[in-house]
């Protein structure tokens, strides 16, 4: 009975929520006044709102958030700017790619991070566009999985892992160890063969926002990437496939330009031993990942998009962050939620704008997903990354610190099509 009167609830504050105010009646106190998106604007099934709501029980903060229902006439893709490995804001994302909303997604390798390798647009963790796997999971972390079911939208989040590897054409089998990343470099860690923590040296232990290291590792890079691969260290070696998969060509050291419709494979270490026996030119190397859950079985249903989020903010209407629900740091927040009718709701939060933003924490995060209606809920990338542009314009106001709205370049973006 407790469980229905929490539903009850939640769907009573969301339809009361239909009434609250648009961007161009939010106070002056520091947030400008933006006029209301046009009726019609967004497809059926698709509505907008913003609004104010002190997250804490005292200090307010501003709130937009897009919610699609399974059977809006859209579609919900993810998209990257010119290449993955150099960031773009979300506004010239959607404008580049014609979408009607979008969102900022996945967490990155930003150029102001301690651990930084040189490739600000590289997404960390699980990417999927389009249907194309373009960078690996941190293997169990949380996902955001959208794909199609019926002709309707089927989102879900779950905590996935991805399993790769690559077969020659004379039967042997190589571990994959990454896509579309810095070989021996593991940002987050969450890796497979034998990465180790970069401070430590000690074997990994999942530390999620570290850096892990392994010398010896087989990455493939696809053409999303961009033009050139990166400049391989002494016995490292490449192997540069056509679009079948065929090698035309080997460089020793890595790195180089990046065929326009193949792909390479670029090994360190000891993975360079299997590569010179095994990519020989003519020869056909195969490519192999497959996303499972978190028992090993295979990630169920179509998958046309997959971002990796940090935490899971709530799994069946209940606040699934554990130890990490005391945290007490408030912050601008990207947030995506599924509701029990299967509706996807795209939430940001304002913060660092002391008397007009608050920000809000992990836990008062996953609160607000709740009252909005949502059953699963994960924390996308935050901070200064948060963006939420509706026809064309920015709806938020992003803040790398307080003081002035600046757009930061993010990796990618979850962006709204009409379909």
């Amino acid at each position: 009975m407790a469980r229905h009167a929490r539903m009850a609830a939640a769907l009573v504050m969301a339809l009361a929520l239909a009434g609250c105010s648009s961007g161009s009646e939010f106070p002056d106190s520091g947030f400008p006044s933006r006029a209301p998106v046009p009726d019609g604007a967004l497809p059926e099934g698709v509505t907008y709102k913003e609004f104010v709501r002190k997250l804490d029980g005292r200090a307010e903060s501003h709130v937009q958030m897009l919610a699609i229902r399974p059977d809006a006439k859209v579609r919900v893709g993810a998209v990257h700017g010119k290449s993955l490995a150099h960031a773009e804001t979300v506004r010239e994302m959607a404008a580049a790619a014609g979408a009607l909303a979008a969102v900022n997604a996945s967490y990155f390798d930003i150029s102001t991070g301690k651990n930084y390798g040189g490739y600000d647009g590289d997404p960390l963790g699980l990417y999927t566009e389009g249907g194309r796997l373009l960078s690996e999971a941190t293997n169990g972390r949380t996902t955001l999985l959208l794909g199609t079911r019926d002709g309707r939208l089927d989102a879900r989040i779950d905590e996935v892992t991805t399993e790769g590897q690559v077969i020659s054409d004379d039967g042997s089998r190589g571990e994959l160890d990454g896509i579309n990343r810095v070989p021996g470099r593991v940002l987050g860690c969450g890796g497979v063969g034998g990465d180790r923590e970069a401070v430590t040296e000690e074997p990994m232990e999942e530390p999620y926002g570290g850096l892990c290291t392994d010398g010896d590792e087989l990455v493939a890079f696809t053409a999303e990437w961009g033009e050139r691969t990166p400049p391989g260290p002494p016995g490292s070696m490449e192997a540069v496939l056509d679009a079948d998969g065929r090698v035309v060509d080997v460089r020793k050291p890595a790195g180089g330009r990046l065929p326009a419709n193949g792909s390479t494979l670029y090994a360190t270490g000891d993975r360079a031993d299997w590569l010179q026996s095994h990519a020989r030119k003519g020869g056909r190397i195969k490519r192999s990942v497959h996303m499972n859950d978190m028992v090993g079985l295979p990630v169920e249903g179509q998958v046309d998009t997959a971002v990796g989020g940090r935490y899971r903010l709530l799994k069946d209407g209940e606040s699934a962050l554990g130890a990490a629900a005391a945290a007490p740091r408030k912050a601008p927040r990207t947030l995506a939620g599924v509701t029990a009718d299967g509706a996807l709701l795209l939430v940001t939060v304002d913060g660092r704008n002391p008397g007009v933003d608050a920000g809000a924490t992990l836990a008062e995060a996953a609160e607000l997903l709740a009252s909005l209606g949502a059953q699963d809920a994960i924390g996308l990338d935050g901070g200064g990354s948060t963006s939420m542009v509706v026809g064309g314009e920015l709806r938020n106001n992003p803040r790398e610190t307080p003081g002035k709205v600046i757009e930061r370049p993010v990796a990618n973006a979850l962006a709204l099509f009409a379909r």
